[in-house]
Protein backbone atom coordinates (compact mmCIF):
# COMPACT_ATOMS: atom_id res chain seq x y z
CA UNK A 1 0.00 0.00 0.00
CA UNK A 2 0.88 3.62 -0.55
CA UNK A 3 0.15 7.22 1.01
CA UNK A 4 -2.03 9.84 -1.26
CA UNK A 5 -2.16 13.66 -0.62
CA UNK A 6 -5.66 15.00 -1.34
CA UNK A 7 -5.85 18.81 -1.07
CA UNK A 8 -8.03 21.79 -1.97
CA UNK A 9 -6.48 24.90 -2.66
CA UNK A 10 -7.89 28.55 -3.64
CA UNK A 11 -5.33 31.06 -3.26
CA UNK A 12 -2.26 28.50 -3.74
CA UNK A 13 -0.73 28.10 -0.67
CA UNK A 14 -2.30 24.54 0.13
CA UNK A 15 -1.00 23.47 -3.35
CA UNK A 16 2.24 24.94 -2.28
CA UNK A 17 2.40 23.04 1.32
CA UNK A 18 0.82 19.96 -0.76
CA UNK A 19 4.11 20.02 -3.38
CA UNK A 20 6.50 20.43 -0.80
CA UNK A 21 5.38 17.30 1.32
CA UNK A 22 4.64 15.01 -1.52
CA UNK A 23 8.34 15.97 -2.24
CA UNK A 24 9.09 14.84 0.97
CA UNK A 25 7.04 11.79 1.60
CA UNK A 26 6.82 10.46 -2.35
CA UNK A 27 2.96 10.08 -1.62
CA UNK A 28 1.03 10.67 -4.66
CA UNK A 29 -1.10 13.52 -5.54
CA UNK A 30 -4.89 14.53 -6.05
CA UNK A 31 -6.30 18.11 -6.32
CA UNK A 32 -9.87 18.60 -5.00
CA UNK A 33 -11.36 21.06 -7.75
CA UNK A 34 -14.86 22.34 -7.14
CA UNK A 35 -17.14 22.21 -10.51
CA UNK A 36 -18.20 25.84 -10.17
CA UNK A 37 -14.91 27.78 -9.25
CA UNK A 38 -14.95 30.67 -7.08
CA UNK A 39 -15.29 34.22 -8.23
CA UNK A 40 -15.22 37.85 -7.24
CA UNK A 41 -12.61 39.72 -5.01
CA UNK A 42 -11.40 38.21 -1.87
CA UNK A 43 -13.57 39.97 -0.23
CA UNK A 44 -16.42 38.22 -2.07
CA UNK A 45 -15.02 34.94 -1.38
CA UNK A 46 -14.51 35.21 1.86
CA UNK A 47 -18.08 36.19 2.10
CA UNK A 48 -19.47 33.48 0.68
CA UNK A 49 -17.03 31.18 2.00
CA UNK A 50 -18.35 32.34 5.79
CA UNK A 51 -22.03 31.68 4.43
CA UNK A 52 -21.81 27.89 3.30
CA UNK A 53 -19.09 27.08 6.28
CA UNK A 54 -22.42 28.34 8.65
CA UNK A 55 -24.74 26.56 6.27
CA UNK A 56 -23.20 23.55 5.92
CA UNK A 57 -22.86 23.88 2.22
CA UNK A 58 -21.50 21.36 -0.13
CA UNK A 59 -19.80 21.97 -3.28
CA UNK A 60 -19.86 19.59 -6.39
CA UNK A 61 -16.49 18.64 -6.54
CA UNK A 62 -15.02 17.65 -10.16
CA UNK A 63 -14.05 13.78 -10.60
CA UNK A 64 -10.99 12.35 -9.37
CA UNK A 65 -9.17 9.54 -10.85
CA UNK A 66 -8.50 8.08 -7.74
CA UNK A 67 -8.62 4.90 -6.46
CA UNK A 68 -8.34 5.21 -2.58
CA UNK A 69 -8.69 1.59 -1.92
CA UNK A 70 -4.98 1.38 -3.24
CA UNK A 71 -3.70 3.57 -0.12
CA UNK A 72 -3.59 3.31 3.15
CA UNK A 73 -2.32 6.46 4.22
CA UNK A 74 -4.05 9.42 3.19
CA UNK A 75 -3.16 12.76 3.98
CA UNK A 76 -5.11 15.68 3.28
CA UNK A 77 -4.63 19.07 3.10
CA UNK A 78 -7.22 22.59 3.33
CA UNK A 79 -7.15 25.82 3.73
CA UNK A 80 -9.33 26.81 7.12
CA UNK A 81 -12.07 28.68 6.57
CA UNK A 82 -13.21 30.15 9.49
CA UNK A 83 -12.19 28.36 11.88
CA UNK A 84 -12.49 24.62 9.68
CA UNK A 85 -11.60 23.23 6.48
CA UNK A 86 -13.37 24.56 3.08
CA UNK A 87 -16.61 23.63 2.30
CA UNK A 88 -14.62 21.50 -0.97
CA UNK A 89 -12.78 19.54 1.50
CA UNK A 90 -15.89 18.89 3.57
CA UNK A 91 -17.67 17.62 -0.05
CA UNK A 92 -14.63 15.47 -0.46
CA UNK A 93 -14.90 13.92 3.21
CA UNK A 94 -18.95 13.45 3.37
CA UNK A 95 -18.48 11.32 -0.19
CA UNK A 96 -15.28 9.21 0.55
CA UNK A 97 -15.12 6.26 3.43
CA UNK A 98 -11.80 6.52 4.93
CA UNK A 99 -12.72 3.71 7.48
CA UNK A 100 -9.16 1.84 8.05
CA UNK A 101 -6.72 4.21 6.90
CA UNK A 102 -4.37 6.34 8.76
CA UNK A 103 -4.84 10.44 7.61
CA UNK A 104 -2.86 13.26 8.40
CA UNK A 105 -4.67 16.50 8.45
CA UNK A 106 -2.85 19.98 7.79
CA UNK A 107 -4.33 23.02 7.29
CA UNK A 108 -2.75 26.80 5.77
CA UNK A 109 -4.33 29.63 7.38
CA UNK A 110 -3.14 33.67 7.97
CA UNK A 111 -4.47 34.22 11.44
CA UNK A 112 -5.91 31.29 13.42
CA UNK A 113 -6.85 27.49 13.26
CA UNK A 114 -9.59 27.70 15.32
CA UNK A 115 -10.88 23.52 15.19
CA UNK A 116 -9.84 22.75 11.64
CA UNK A 117 -7.60 19.42 13.30
CA UNK A 118 -10.54 18.18 15.59
CA UNK A 119 -12.99 18.61 12.75
CA UNK A 120 -10.69 16.09 10.70
CA UNK A 121 -10.92 13.75 13.42
CA UNK A 122 -15.16 14.10 13.43
CA UNK A 123 -15.08 13.63 9.92
CA UNK A 124 -12.97 10.54 9.35
CA UNK A 125 -14.71 7.97 11.26
CA UNK A 126 -13.18 5.01 11.36
CA UNK A 127 -9.67 6.46 10.40
CA UNK A 128 -6.99 6.55 12.76
CA UNK A 129 -6.00 10.49 12.80
CA UNK A 130 -3.21 11.42 13.39
CA UNK A 131 -1.25 15.00 14.71
CA UNK A 132 -2.09 17.81 12.10
CA UNK A 133 0.11 20.30 11.20
CA UNK A 134 -0.93 23.89 11.07
CA UNK A 135 0.85 26.10 8.52
CA UNK A 136 0.75 29.90 8.79
CA UNK A 137 1.03 32.37 6.08
CA UNK A 138 0.79 36.44 5.79
CA UNK A 139 -0.89 36.92 2.33
CA UNK A 140 1.83 34.44 0.17
CA UNK A 141 4.66 34.42 2.24
CA UNK A 142 4.78 31.50 4.28
CA UNK A 143 4.98 31.80 8.17
CA UNK A 144 5.83 28.66 8.81
CA UNK A 145 9.78 27.67 8.98
CA UNK A 146 10.44 24.73 5.98
CA UNK A 147 12.40 22.63 8.05
CA UNK A 148 8.89 22.21 10.80
CA UNK A 149 7.10 20.79 7.87
CA UNK A 150 9.52 18.91 6.40
CA UNK A 151 9.69 17.58 10.33
CA UNK A 152 5.97 17.09 10.14
CA UNK A 153 6.28 14.84 7.04
CA UNK A 154 9.59 12.23 8.58
CA UNK A 155 6.15 11.26 10.88
CA UNK A 156 4.13 10.08 8.05
CA UNK A 157 4.27 6.58 7.79
CA UNK A 158 3.43 5.16 4.50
Amino acid sequence: MRAIEVYYSLGGNTRRVARQLQRATGADLAEIKTVKPYTGSYDDVVGQGQREVNSGFLPELQPMEVDLDRYDTVILGTPVWWYTFAPAMNSFLRSTDLSGKTVYPFATNGGWLGHTLRDFARACPGAKVALGLNVRFNGSRQLTADRDILNWAQTIQA
